[in-house]
């Protein structure tokens, strides 16, 4: 499931709020570990929308 998340964000990544739709959806369905290797990856991957990432996986583990 890693993987394919991988390429969601990867395919909707041209759209700010898509983006964070997806990963809100990600975020649900992975494992923990799953989702510590995810934070890592999309900050590396997409450090213009970090703002969105961190606020994403911040609410997500409140």
């Amino acid at each position: 499931m890693f993987e394919y998340t991988k390429q969601i964000l990867t395919k909707v990544s041209f759209d700010r709020n898509l983006f964070r739709k997806e990963l809100v959806k990600a975020l649900r369905i992975l494992k923990k570990d799953e989702r510590r290797l995810l934070k890592i990856w999309a900050i590396a991957s997409f450090a213009a929308y970090s703002d969105i990432i961190i606020e994403s996986f911040r609410k997500f583990s409140s």
